[in-house]
């Protein structure tokens, strides 16, 4: 009896070294380079792959097919389309789905942005709804909707929902379900998998993880759906670059890696700030006590590298950031460098003024803590 091939159920490491890579050719790189082109050579009729740069590009079609197999790895009908950014992403989704007349459930701590694309819709005679991740308490407000849009972890109060439970809910009522993976990663979570119509990210975070590329994607399994979701991009022209594209699958290949040493580094940090008297607030799905701890183990393979919390006053929270070195004090999330920023500043999260979130970089461990730890005495003392 012959052994199983080893790449008929890869692991996660295999799969983001492996994803996407095109067949090999003898002399040619792995991962070929990026293709910079606004035209094609296209004698005749527009017939084939490739026609105009703002519609496709080889070294997207690689970086699709890569996204494709790791969010939806046993799924074989699904289509991904990459974009400019996670807003972009967001947006086609958004606005290629809903007409006037149409609900939206929309999650009300989720991504400070969000709010703004909801103020579009109503704009536009969409109606906008919104409840907290926290509970499932969505379902509430589900009946009639055309679209529910969920953000688990939600970012950046790190609340969790049941996605097999809200979609289960949404198909019942003919909705469609939209989930921002941004956080979980497809290595965290696999929301087409629970159930989800599209799964939507941010690729500019930690799918890349160095902090240098703006990206978006966008996987969907009803064919419908996505090709008026490809309608939206080519509209908007919000397409990535060459380059960037090339970057981010590049940058997949040390996903496992990283994202195994964030998740690490994020639980660490937790529980390091559990210990610490004037830290109130403090989150992180890994932690068996966590509010998110007994669903995210359900659905979630790693809890991500985002942790967050409160120090006392904005001024604790400054002396705090500002007592870092192995931290840079930046927004965004999900780069193998540490950051950490008093999120209040921005103005757009309903959060305290001393309110953290933190990061988790690949940094040693215990450096990252000790790094923490002196910090808090700093700013305390």
């Amino acid at each position: 009896m012959s052994a199983e091939s080893p790449t008929s159920n890869p692991g996660d490491g295999t799969r983001a070294v492996r994803a996407g890579l095109p067949e090999p050719v003898k002399h040619e790189p792995t991962l070929p380079g990026p293709v910079f082109a606004a035209h094609y050579h296209l004698p005749g009729d527009p017939t084939g792959p490739y026609v105009y740069g703002r519609d496709q590009n080889p070294t997207w079609t690689l970086l699709e097919r890569a996204i494709g197999e790791l969010e939806a790895p046993r799924q074989d009908d699904v289509e991904t389309l990459v974009f400019a950014s996670g807003m972009a992403a967001i947006s086609a989704v958004l606005f290629s789905q809903l007409r006037t007349g149409d609900v939206l459930v929309l999650p009300s701590e989720g991504y400070n942005v969000l709010p703004l694309a909801g103020e579009q819709l109503r704009s536009y005679g969409v109606e906008v709804r919104s409840a907290p991740t926290g509970g499932d308490a969505q379902l509430d407000v589900l009946d009639g909707a055309k679209l529910l849009w969920l953000e688990t972890p939600s970012n950046p109060g790190l609340d969790v929902c049941d996605v097999r439970r809200l979609c289960e809910a949404a198909r019942a009522r003919g909705c469609l379900v939209a989930v921002d993976n941004t956080l979980a990663t497809p290595l965290g979570q696999r929301p087409l998998e629970l159930g989800a119509d599209f799964a939507v990210a941010s690729g500019t975070k930690q799918l890349t993880g160095h902090g240098d590329v703006l990206l978006g994607y966008v996987v969907g399994r009803d064919a419908a759906a996505m090709e008026a979701v490809r309608r939206w991009r080519k509209i908007v022209g919000a397409i990535p670059g060459p380059m960037e594209a090339w970057l981010a699958h590049r940058s997949l290949a040390t996903l496992q890696l990283r994202a195994d040493r964030q998740s690490v580094n994020a639980l660490a940090v937790a529980e390091a700030l559990m210990g610490w008297p004037a830290v109130t607030g403090v989150r992180y799905p890994g932690l068996p006590d966590d509010p998110s701890h007994k669903i995210a183990s359900q659905q979630m393979r790693r809890f991500g590298c985002v942790v967050s919390f409160s120090l006392p006053t904005r001024a604790c929270a400054e002396r705090f950031l500002d007592a870092l070195r192995l931290v840079d004090d930046a927004t965004s999330f999900g780069g193998v460098r540490s950051t950490a920023e008093r999120r209040g500043r921005w103005g757009g999260d309903a959060v305290p003024e001393g309110f953290i979130r933190f990061s988790a970089g690949a940094e040693d461990t215990d450096d990252l803590v000790a790094d923490v730890l002196h910090a808090l005495s700093v700013a305390t003392d």
